[in-house]
C-alpha cells in the first residue's frame, strides 16, 4: 500500500449527502473532516462542514444532488484540505451479484441500475452520487461498498422465503441491510470479537442482527429496507393478507401504497412524529398516549427479535446498540430490555440515562453502546480494493 491515501467518503441520500475525508496511512484512518448538505430540494437546504476549527455552513437552497456534491467541495476547499485521491461511496443494495466492495465502472453502474426496484429508496440517489461524483473526479478511483454484503452468507433457512424456487432462483430473498454499521462495530468488540453478538442498528431506519464468530446468520430487513421492525416513516413487516386487502378492497396503487409503507408508517403513522426525541418530550412532560404507544411498540418489536436472536444464538455474549437513536436514546434502549433480566439481560438505569459504553447491571450479559461510523468502514474497504496488501 502507499504510505497515504486521501478517501473521500459518500453517502448520497434521496434529501441529504453526506461526505467523510479520512487520511488512510498504514492501519489507521485519520478522519480530517466530514459534513452533510441537507434537505436538497428545499430553500433551506445547507452545507455543513466539521473540521479542526468552528463548523461551516453555507445556504445551497433548493440544491440538486449534483449542486450538493460541488457544495460539499466547496467547503472542502475552504479549509485548505487536501484533494482527495480515492472516493468510496455507500451503496444500499449490491443484489446477489455484488457480495464485497467493487471498482465503478460502467458496467456495475448499468447493473445498479437494474437494481432499482429492489431499493427504490435508496439506490436512485446513490447512481446519482456516484455519476456526479465521477463528473467532478474523473481520473481516481472510485469504489462503491455495498450494505447488503456483510449479509452476503446467510444460513440458507434464514435467507430464504418460504416462496417457490423460481423466485429464489431470481433473487427473491433476505438480503439484510446496514451491513457497514454492522462490520464497524463488531470491529470495535475486540479481535476475535465475542462469539454471540446481537446488534441494533436504530435510526430513521432501523434494523437488528445476530452474529455468531462474526459472520451475521439472521437480521430484520429483508429482500428491501423497507422490512423488518418498525421504524421512522416504514411499517415494517406486515401481514401480506393486508398489503393484498389495501390493493384489493381499498384501492390502492402500488404507488400510493409505497407512500403509505415507507413515508406515512412507523413512529410518524402511530406516534405523529418520526423524532424519537420529539416523541420522548411527549410522553414525558404531555403524558401524550399516541407518543407512549409509538414508543412502547418500537421498544416491543426491538425487544422480540432480541429474545429471538438468543434462541437462535443459542444464548449472547453482547448485546450492542448503535445508530442515532440507539446510541442516544436511553428511554429506547429501557423499552427494548425491559423485562429480559430471566434472559440475562438488565440495565444499569444511571450508566443508560448517561448513555455510557456499557450500561449493564452488575451479573447481566454484557450491553454496550456504541457509536458507528459506516463512513471509516467505507474508507477502509475502499483503500483495501485499491490497494490490496
Amino acid at each position: 500500500m502507499p504510505d497515504a491515501e486521501l478517501v473521500l467518503c459518500l453517502n448520497a441520500g434521496s434529501s441529504s449527502l453526506k461526505f467523510a475525508l479520512f487520511r488512510c496511512e498504514n492501519q489507521n484512518e485519520t478522519q480530517l473532516a466530514s459534513g452533510t448538505v441537507e434537505r436538497l430540494g428545499t430553500a433551506e437546504a445547507r452545507a455543513v462542514l466539521h473540521s479542526p476549527g468552528e463548523p461551516v455552513t453555507e445556504a445551497c437552497p433548493n440544491a440538486t444532488p449534483q449542486q450538493a456534491l460541488d457544495a460539499a467541495f466547496t467547503l472542502l476547499d475552504s479549509r485548505g484540505l487536501p484533494p482527495a485521491t480515492l472516493v468510496g461511496h455507500r451503496i444500499v443494495h449490491g443484489g446477489r451479484a455484488h457480495l464485497q466492495a467493487t471498482r465503478v465502472d460502467a458496467t456495475l453502474l448499468a447493473e445498479l441500475k437494474q437494481l432499482i426496484p429492489l431499493a427504490p429508496l435508496h439506490l436512485p440517489a446513490g447512481i446519482s452520487g456516484i455519476e456526479s461524483a465521477l463528473a467532478r473526479l474523473p481520473h481516481v478511483p472510485h469504489v462503491a461498498c455495498f450494505d447488503t454484503s456483510f449479509h452476503a452468507h446467510l444460513p440458507d433457512y434464514a435467507a430464504r422465503f418460504p416462496l417457490p424456487n423460481r423466485l429464489y432462483d431470481e433473487g427473491i430473498r433476505r438480503y439484510g441491510f446496514h451491513g457497514l454499521s454492522y462490520e464497524y462495530v463488531l470491529s470495535t468488540l475486540g479481535n476475535p470479537p465475542p462469539s454471540r453478538v446481537i446488534i441494533a442498528h436504530l435510526g430513521n431506519g432501523a434494523s437488528l442482527a445476530a452474529i455468531q464468530d462474526g459472520r451475521s446468520v439472521d437480521t430484520t430487513m429483508g429482500f428491501t429496507p423497507a422490512g423488518g421492525i418498525l421504524m421512522g416513516t416504514r411499517a415494517g413487516d406486515l401481514d401480506p393478507g393486508l398489503v393484498l386487502y389495501l390493493l384489493r378492497e381499498k384501492g390502492f396503487s402500488s404507488e400510493t401504497l409505497e407512500t403509505l409503507l415507507n413515508h406515512e408508517s412507523g413512529l410518524l403513522g402511530v406516534g405523529g412524529s418520526a423524532d424519537v426525541r420529539t416523541l420522548t418530550e411527549r410522553r414525558d412532560r404531555d403524558h401524550d398516549p399516541q407518543a407512549t404507544l409509538a414508543l412502547s411498540m418500537l421498544g416491543y418489536a426491538v425487544r422480540k427479535v432480541i429474545g429471538s436472536y438468543l434462541a437462535v444464538l443459542g444464548g449472547l455474549d453482547a448485546l450492542v446498540f448503535t445508530g442515532g437513536i440507539g446510541e442516544h436514546s436511553a428511554a429506547v434502549r429501557e423499552e427494548a430490555c425491559c423485562g429480559l433480566s430471566p434472559l440475562g439481560i438488565e440495565l444499569d438505569p444511571a450508566q443508560n440515562a448517561a448513555n455510557a459504553r456499557e450500561i449493564q447491571r452488575a451479573g447481566s450479559c454484557s450491553v454496550l453502546v456504541v457509536p458507528t461510523d459506516e463512513d471509516r468502514m467505507i474508507a477502509r474497504h475502499a483503500r483495501a480494493l485499491v490497494h490490496p496488501a
